[in-house]
């Protein structure tokens, strides 16, 4: 992937990455993931963004952000651009890339499951597109015996042959097991590393596989970082939004990372379902993983078995309705309901503070009625009336209510792009339409609203 980064994404770099050249980089003062969130939200209510730090005349912004993050170390973080050469000139010849939440190309399944807890920036070699693959995550230990490898080296094998992507963390034992099952098996495989980018990238081992597609790696964290048992603890969440559905191979109880990720998943994010291994040797780490909701995998051998793990899968971490989740994907959004489950739709939680509570029980498909509406019902003691409005109108009068907050400030079609999370083609067509009908003007490459519409 040859790029050129985007100014966003250098502003992005200047405050928060330590910008590693060769053993030494400086990381002192950078801004922790709490304060760049600040700071965003910051610059989002003055309509502006990191990029305007860089300009020539950025120095009253500079003292706008005071209260949040003082000037002068903005200033010197901002003044690291030598340093930022450097780096920048390093990663093009290991042919690592990096993009930045204000990218286009940033993976759209991260944006939409972890919002502000997305990585600023994420670092990779290979094929980018196959972060929106979906996939299974496969977890382990690292300290194994051979037949769980093996049993995990199928598992791979398993979802190349039905043409699943194998996500995991590229860590010693059952991670590079479910990789190596897959890539032997002509799969393709996502590792989401937690340090030594670039040394793994090097590999002469990988990078005819990097070269070709079959493989990307990507890190949070700079490409010459060290290993790091927060940063290993961090970066869980990234494997799972990554992927349809998770299965844990083995864990210990209560203690290591893959029983820390499996149970952030399980009481809190809630972004795939989460099997535990059902054969071989028990394992008091994975019957209380089961104890805590997760599933016993159901060993599938043949395809529609194997299909069947992800049709449950749920994203109950959104907030948004469904036809507004849908925004961020450029295909229809098919039913993920088994034909002998049916789940029902999220209710208003109290605890969250009216937020929507995507929590679902599964009851016997003979007893649901499941509405034609895509809009969830939050009153349970009214019945929901199934609309039979045509599904692709109904979507883009969405998009019309979203392209009007949007444009409170001028964009191109690729910033009203990356703000919806959809491809910049995507975008570009539905801000045609808009114009036809009158809602949005462009001038130059920008598009503004019609004040005359919106007030």
């Amino acid at each position: 992937m040859t790029q050129v980064l985007s100014s966003n994404t250098q502003a992005i770099l200047l405050l928060t990455a330590p910008l590693i050249a060769g053993r030494t980089g400086s990381n002192s003062e950078l801004l922790t993931h709490g304060e760049y969130k600040r700071l965003t939200r910051h610059l989002r209510d003055m309509q502006r963004q990191p990029s305007d730090l860089l300009s020539t005349e950025a120095s009253d912004l500079l003292q706008q952000c005071q209260p949040v993050i003082e000037t002068e170390r903005l200033k010197r973080l901002l003044g690291r651009g030598f340093l930022l050469s450097q780096v920048i000139e390093r990663w093009q010849t290991r042919a690592i890339w990096v993009v930045s939440r204000a990218d286009a190309e940033y993976p759209r399944r991260l944006k939409a499951r972890l919002r502000e807890d997305a990585p600023a920036v994420i670092y990779g070699c290979g094929d980018i597109t196959l972060l929106e693959s979906g996939g299974l995550t496969v977890v382990g230990s690292r300290h194994v015996d051979d037949t769980l490898i093996n049993y995990t080296m199928s598992i791979g094998s398993l979802a190349a042959r039905f043409h699943r992507t194998i996500v995991s963390g590229g860590a010693k034992g059952i991670d590079q097991a479910a990789m190596r099952g897959a890539l032997e098996s002509g799969g393709k495989v996502c590792g989401v590393l937690a340090d030594s980018l670039e040394k793994t990238a090097m590999n002469r081992e990988h990078r005819n596989l990097l070269l070709e597609g079959q493989m990307v790696l990507i890190s949070p964290y700079d490409p010459n970082a060290g290993f790091n048992v927060g940063n290993a603890m961090q970066r869980n969440k990234l494997i799972y939004a990554l992927s349809d559905a998770s299965l844990v191979v083995s864990s210990d109880l209560k203690k290591g990372g893959t029983w820390a990720g499996a149970v952030e998943q399980l009481d809190k994010l809630r972004l795939v379902p989460i099997y535990v291994r059902s054969t071989g040797e028990r394992q008091v780490g994975l019957e209380a993983l089961q104890a805590k909701g997760a599933l016993p995998w159901p060993n599938p051998q043949e395809r529609d078995t194997f299909d069947a793990v992800f049709e449950v899968t749920i994203s109950p971490s959104q907030t948004l309705p469904e036809i507004e989740q849908s925004l961020f994907s450029n295909e229809p959004s098919k039913s993920t309901v088994p034909e002998q489950q049916a789940i029902t739709g999220p209710a208003l939680s109290p605890e969250s503070g009216g937020s929507l509570n995507m929590s679902h029980t599964i009851i016997p498909a003979n007893q649901a009625e499941v509405a034609t509406s895509q809009t969830p019902c939050l009153d349970k003691d009214k019945a929901v009336t199934p609309v039979k409005a045509d599904p692709a109108e109904a979507l883009f009068s969405v998009v019309r209510e979203l392209v009007k907050k949007i444009l409170l400030v001028a964009k191109d079609d690729a910033e009203v792009a990356e703000a919806l999370n959809v491809s910049k083609s995507q975008a570009t067509a539905w801000l045609k339409r808009l114009k036809d009908e009158g809602v949005v003007e462009k001038k130059g490459k920008l598009y503004i609203k019609q004040s005359d519409l919106f007030g």
